[in-house]
């Protein structure tokens, strides 16, 4: 069952994403069209086709690999490295203009462009789950012992800006603080936060995590999470938890008397102290409620190697809802394209900065996009979420398109508007060998994304471990 649930997520994967690259080249088809060009191809994914037809001299054709499409135009420059060698010969086709170019390579991002838009007004009408994790900019845990824990950055922070920066969600691109934080290039980052309202500054040194050479580098964090309720959403059998009565949809609302700002503030509390009982101030409905507890270890903990020896610690049988209370924005379709601008602009800018650690290995090819919306349809409310990631991938693909390499759209544009400034064609030999080239290193390129993007898939995690607690006459003390 879980198989065949996979799989049909995967083709639901399969399906959009495509969608999203047929509907770019489309673009281009249709202003091909329209300004008269010969139309040799147009082939949906890539390979040797499996299906193919000619019709009013266009010849429609289906590969074998599932990935995207294209329109071959001969009159346009050469793409014979990616799309395969041409029946027509470009210099034996009547030459078009640089307008002509210009038109059908724009269409393409326009096309994208317009899709997102499609997209975004869709999302303003159904909507976009919002969970408080995102949203918040209040810090809910602080790692004991990281950099936020060392400089006295504590949970119930309300942080106003991070290097200088104002920042209004805690995660995603843009003005959050998790993009400031790896984004930023100092030895210490400047957070300012809000506490008992005063405004105060604190300059926690960043640290990286150790990766293997193999795996993405990782990047600069703080250690602290954000506020969440902490909803329970399940009480495991014979756990601490479940002893004491608790139920799913109760509210923790502090531990041990402190308020509690995250869910994940109490295995730390537990790991300072794991020989002490828990009392757990509990909201359920109206009614408040003490709760007290002691910690276990359950079942085959101590003796599995897939758990490292830091997470081996007491537990009291509580699984927490993911995100803490769940809204539904309605975000404006304008709102939701000027975030993706922004996303892609700043990461943009990251890449191009000597000081960032933020390198082309950390952004996501082909694979790791599905990987994505993979991600998302496993969730309740994934088709809701992958609309709006729709809305994300439409708006970069239409960027990074405009950018003036060769083999892409702006490629093709600056080309052509060459092309119009010395009033004949570059020379094709020439043209030929800069479009290879081009299209081997971005073809090397995804094939090295690739590479970290299949690290990213299920198959690279851990087994999933089982947590089950002893019945109360036997469970270990600890």
């Amino acid at each position: 069952m879980q198989v065949l649930n996979f799989l049909f997520i995967l083709l639901e994967v399969l399906l959009l994403f495509n969608l999203l690259i047929v509907v770019h080249e489309w673009g281009h088809f249709l202003a091909a069209r329209w300004r008269g060009l010969v139309v040799e191809r147009f082939g949906v994914w890539f390979g040797k086709p499996i299906w193919q037809k000619k019709i009013n001299g266009v010849v429609y054709c289906l590969g074998c690999i599932p990935a995207g499409g294209y329109v071959s135009l001969p009159q346009m420059a050469s793409m014979e490295t990616i799309e395969g060698k041409t029946e027509d010969r470009q210099d034996q086709l009547p030459p078009i203009s640089p307008l002509d170019k210009i038109i059908v390579a724009f269409a393409g991002p326009l096309f994208s462009f317009g899709f997102a838009l499609v997209f975004a007004v869709i999302v303003w009408f159904v909507g976009r789950p919002v969970g408080e994790t995102e949203t918040t900019t209040t810090i809910g845990y602080v790692v004991a012992g990281g950099p936020a824990d060392k400089v006295g950055l504590k949970p119930g922070d309300k942080i106003l800006s991070v290097d200088g920066y104002p920042v209004y969600r805690f995660s995603g691109i843009g003005d959050t603080i998790s993009w400031r934080v790896v984004s930023s290039e100092g030895d210490t980052i400047p957070i300012k936060v809000l506490r008992d309202g005063k405004e105060m500054t604190f300059d926690p040194k960043p640290v990286k995590e150790e990766t293997k050479s193999w795996e993405r580098k990782s990047l600069r964090e703080i250690q602290i999470g954000p506020m969440q309720t902490a909803i329970i959403a399940r009480v495991e059998q014979n756990s601490p938890a479940a002893l004491a009565g608790l139920r799913p949809n109760d509210v923790v609302v502090a531990v041990n008397g402190a308020t509690l700002y995250s869910p994940a503030a109490i295995p730390e509390t537990i790991r300072r102290n794991p020989d002490q009982p828990l009392t757990l101030k509990v909201r359920r409905g109206t009614a408040v409620m003490d709760v007290t507890m002691k910690p276990v270890m359950p079942q085959g903990l101590l003796e599995n190697p897939d758990v490292p020896e830091e997470n081996k610690i007491p537990m009291v049988g509580i699984a927490w809802e993911i995100g803490g209370r769940m809204s539904v924005d309605h975000p404006s379709p304008g709102t939701q394209v000027k975030a993706s601008v922004t996303a892609m602009t700043g990461t943009i800018g990251a890449l191009l900065s000597p000081k960032s650690d933020i390198k082309f290995q950390h952004l996501s090819g082909p694979v790791g996009i599905i990987r994505i919306y993979h991600r998302l349809f496993e969730s309740e409310q994934g088709w809701r979420l992958a609309l709006w990631f729709s809305v994300v991938l439409n708006v970069n693909l239409a960027l990074m398109n405009l950018l003036p390499i060769p083999v892409l759209d702006g490629g093709h544009i600056t080309l052509a508007i060459i092309e119009a400034i010395r009033r004949k064609p570059v020379n094709v030999r020439l043209l030929n060998a800069i479009q290879t080239c081009c299209a081997v290193l971005i073809i090397g390129y995804m094939l090295y994304v690739t590479f970290y993007d299949a690290q990213d898939w299920p198959w690279k995690r851990s087994k999933q471990v089982e947590i089950k607690f002893a019945p109360p006459s036997s469970a270990p003390a600890r």
